[in-house]
């Protein structure tokens, strides 16, 4: 069984992955409050993540050519930096172009960070990057359990969201004084990554192959990975959906309160920490597709309580086993994408920013279009069809990591 290490560099990369989390889980919740501030439709408030998409795809450009000429710990640092001035301005800026603009900045540096984290820990951890990607995703889902609650707590108190931000940046600023305390550095590039070969002592996950080290492997990246990229596309949109949209859901058929179906979208964060905490031991045990598929059959058993229910603690109690299921989702795409990679992994996790810039970009204006005709209650029905469909992708991808049959070899005569 694959053994995981965690060095003052893998906790550090936890806490910036986190910093990201805070947002990310944090922003949800606002968008019905700049709705109802801006005085917008659902469809023209979904165009925030509209925003996160352009940012995805923008920091999913930027990240292979910045992590070459400035290394990967920089570019993260770099990403941070960048979050911290675009929640600034989000705090700061009232219009609905320049909180778009602004979000569209936080998420252009904040793929700077997820890329950045996701490469140093599978270089880091080898056969133990499926669970090393899963625990620090359960450190972004914890930072971002706090940032639901504390919104509710600060509009219920009659402050608004607002202030939700400056804790952001402060949070990150935190962070930073702490790594140049203790010293700790993020390392710039793998050697052998740089040199166009795999790492020589690391492995892919259990169920995953690395490409073949071939002459313009750097280049390009194999059908495998690819699979994998849609289906991060399809996680990605039902994520985003219920981070966007979840709070709607609430107010009008779990009859909450605004500020209170706001801190309520936490359940989802709470079950995935949970999720994710425990998934990381399951993911030294067992296969990454199988132990996907079971995440996505759990999300689909709570989505149907969250979407039945009439009252607004068991729609809650749906939330969490729904966010139980999710919590592996990411972790597990994200881990065979970039151990089928190989020595382009930098370029694979740039690739794999787009993905979420699609799932980001498409899904929630497409489910605020249809919630602006039929309400929010009903358009969440699509959610269950991105479960059917990241299933079929999963099975897909279970094919195609399927080990090859040994070759027979017929023997020389001599």
């Amino acid at each position: 069984m694959p053994r995981l290490t965690r060095d003052r560099t893998t906790w550090l990369t936890y806490a910036q992955l986190g910093l990201w989390g805070f947002f990310l889980y944090g922003f949800g919740p606002v968008v019905p409050l700049l709705r109802d501030e801006q005085g917008t439709s659902a469809a023209v408030a979904g165009l925030h993540s509209t925003g996160i998409a352009v940012g995805a795809l923008a920091g999913g450009a930027l990240f292979a050519p910045l992590a070459r000429r400035v290394g990967r710990g920089r570019a993260i640092w770099t990403g941070l930096a960048g979050v911290a001035l675009g929640v600034t301005a989000l705090g700061t800026l009232r219009a609905l172009p320049a909180t778009i603009t602004a979000v569209a900045v936080i998420a252009t540096f904040g793929m700077l960070v997820i890329s950045g984290v996701s490469v140093v820990l599978t270089d880091r951890h080898g056969t133990g990057a499926p669970a090393a990607l899963t625990e620090a995703n359960a450190a972004c889902a914890g930072m971002g359990i706090l940032a639901p609650l504390v919104i509710g707590v600060s509009v219920d108190a009659g402050w608004g969201w607002r202030p939700v931000m400056a804790v952001e940046a402060g949070l990150i600023a935190l962070v930073a004084l702490a790594a140049v305390t203790f010293r700790v550095r993020l390392p710039d590039a793998a050697p052998a990554a740089a040199a166009g070969d795999p790492p020589a002592d690391t492995d892919p996950p259990a169920g995953a192959r690395r490409a073949a080290p071939v002459a313009g492997a750097a280049r390009r990246l194999p059908p495998t990975y690819w699979i994998a990229w849609v289906l991060m596309a399809v996680t990605g949109s039902i994520e985003v959906c219920l981070s966007l949209w979840t709070a709607d859901v609430l107010r009008s058929h779990a009859g909450m309160a605004a500020g209170a179906a706001s801190a309520a979208v936490a359940a989802i964060v709470c079950g995935m920490f949970v999720g994710r905490l425990v998934g990381g031991r399951f993911a030294l045990r067992y296969r990454p597709v199988p132990l996907l598929l079971a995440a996505l059959g759990v999300s689909l058993a709570g989505f149907a309580l969250f979407w039945v229910a009439p009252v607004g603690w068991l729609a809650v109690a749906g939330l969490v086993v729904l966010g139980v299921g999710n919590a592996l989702h990411y972790p597990l795409a994200i881990s065979i994408a970039l151990a089928v990679a190989g020595p382009a992994a930098d370029r694979a996790a740039g690739w794999a920013s787009y993905s979420m810039g699609v799932g980001f970009g498409i899904a929630p204006v497409a489910l605020g279009w249809v919630a602006d005709g039929v309400g929010p209650h009903l358009a969440f029905l699509l959610l269950p069809g991105f479960i059917a469909a990241a299933a079929l992708l999963a099975a897909r991808l279970g094919r195609a990591l399927r080990p090859a049959p040994a070759e027979i070899r017929t023997p020389t005569p001599v």
